[in-house]
This record gives C-alpha cells, sequence and structure tokens, in this order.
C-alpha cells in the first residue's frame, strides 16, 4: 500500500470566500469545484506529508496549514497589501525556515515559509 496524497480539508460554509486568497495570493490553481468543495493545488508533483504538533514551534500556534513558497518575502508582502490579518510576524527561525502565519477567509492560520536563505 502506498499513499499517493494527503489532502487537508477545511471546513466553510462558504469555500468560494477562499478561492482569491488562496489563487490570487498564493497563485494556486482550482482544479476541482463541485460548488460546496473548491480544491486548489500547485503544479507539480509534492510528497504526502502529514505533521501533528503540540505547538507551532517558538511558543506559537499550531497552524491550520503550513504552505511553502520558493519567495516568503514576496507572499508576506502580498498579504500586507491585501490587509490580511498577519498571526504570527515573519521570523527567522532557528530551524533554518523563514516563516509568518496568516489568518485566511475562513478565519484558519496559514503558516507561509520558506527554507534556507
Amino acid at each position: 500500500m502506498t499513499v499517493l496524497r494527503i489532502v487537508a480539508n477545511l471546513a466553510a460554509p462558504e469555500p468560494e470566500k477562499a478561492a482569491a486568497f488562496y489563487r490570487d495570493l498564493l497563485g494556486l490553481d482550482l482544479v476541482m469545484d463541485h460548488g460546496w468543495i473548491l480544491t486548489f493545488a500547485a503544479p507539480g508533483e509534492q510528497a504526502p506529508q502529514l505533521s501533528v504538533a503540540s505547538e507551532g514551534g517558538s511558543g506559537t500556534e499550531v497552524p491550520d496549514l503550513s504552505i511553502e513558497v520558493d519567495d516568503v518575502d514576496e507572499v508576506r508582502g502580498r498579504v500586507a497589501a491585501g490587509g490580511h490579518e498577519i498571526v504570527y510576524a515573519l521570523t527567522d527561525e532557528p530551524w533554518g525556515v523563514r516563516r509568518f502565519y496568516v489568518r485566511d477567509p475562513l478565519g484558519k492560520v496559514v503558516n507561509i515559509l520558506s527554507h534556507g536563505r
């Protein structure tokens, strides 16, 4: 048996409210739309991953999602321009990631990060 994919499912009474955030802000493609469920994906292959945590690191809350990007500073600029709530400021963490937390339109806390600089 091989795990082929892991999908995060976020409960939302109005899924379309997430479209601009995940599509426009992060550049994800809308790959499925049944009205009651929207699925966004990045191009290319990703290895399935699942994190289980007692905290989010550096004493932060556990985020609902972690999304790795190639340029966290660029995304941070878009988030600021869009007026989204920053939950945890842009930080260079001692374990080698640069990250910040933002609250999405559904109220979910999203960890946006890049590895190494």
